[in-house]
């Protein structure tokens, strides 16, 4: 039997508003009802971020520690991922709820080009993050959204500032960045094999090319990631109802390539949590 294949689900995060999906969850009482849905669909990982009522992002520790709260109540098991992007928050803001000890948290390691920004990822501030998530034994995903990402998270953890064995996440199609390229994809994971052959990974496509890189990443073996935060459409004419609706879709991929889905429990044995 191969590998069961992981499913994240990225619930809400930072952009995606009611105007664009009504399905988007927003506040705190919503995101858990929407990811209990998912997480009964054979999602194992929740990516977590939170918003104030206006919809626009926020990294307030306490709205994170009452999704926690409520997710641990209603989704027992499910591995809890917040985000540390720098959407929510500026500096040492971003690490702000990293005490409240999630299971993990999101941990981009390098700077690149966003649709209309430069997402910026100091290495001081890389380093500060990667320090907190080890004092408070968080395990960090890594959002790898270019090749020299995944040299940058393999220099870390040989310095000893990240704990292996690493997990790795390739995020593609976000414009300016990285596109979703196959031959490119397959040379991340080549890459991530070489240089840490005991990593996880884990893909994931923006907008339109969740779906493909769903695919990609199953029939390859890896993980892969899926929600409203990347995607709020089902295809160009049909908004997705839901996360579940979405986790749905990516278990049927599996049931197509044969991978079994990941329950919490093998997800926490394979990411060593």
């Amino acid at each position: 039997m191969s590998q069961p294949c992981i499913i994240c689900v990225a619930i809400t995060g930072s952009l995606p508003r009611k105007e664009n999906n009504p399905a988007v969850p927003i506040t705190v009482e919503e995101q858990v009802e929407s990811t209990q849905a998912a997480f009964e669909a054979g999602a194992t990982i929740a990516h977590c971020h939170v918003r104030n009522d206006d919809q626009t992002p926020s990294s307030d520790p306490e709205k994170f520690g009452r999704l926690m709260e409520g997710l641990k109540k209603h989704c027992p098991g499910m591995i809890i991922q917040l985000s540390t992007g720098g959407r929510s928050g500026a500096g040492e803001a971003r690490g702000g709820m990293l005490p409240l000890k999630p299971d993990m948290a999101s941990l981009s390691v390098g700077s690149n080009n966003f649709p209309n920004r430069v997402y910026e990822n100091p290495p001081q501030l890389v380093e500060w993050l990667a320090d907190e998530m080890l004092k408070y034994g968080v395990k960090p995903e890594i959002e790898a959204f270019d090749l020299s990402h995944i040299h940058q998270a393999v220099s870390l953890s040989q310095q000893g500032k990240l704990k292996t064995p690493l997990y790795v996440q390739f995020v593609m199609g976000v414009k300016n960045a990285m596109p979703a390229d196959k031959p490119t994809f397959d040379f991340y994971i080549e890459t991530l094999k070489r240089l840490a052959p005991d990593a996880q990974w884990c893909g994931a496509g923006i907008g339109a090319h969740q779906y493909l890189l769903n695919e990609w990443s199953i029939a390859a073996g890896g993980h892969t990631r899926t929600g409203l935060e990347d995607n709020v459409r089902l295809d160009s004419d049909t908004l997705a109802p839901s996360n579940a609706v979405l986790v749905e879709r990516t278990v049927a991929l599996c049931e197509k390539y044969q991978r079994p889905v990941a329950t919490w429990q093998q997800a926490r044995e394979m990411l060593g949590l």
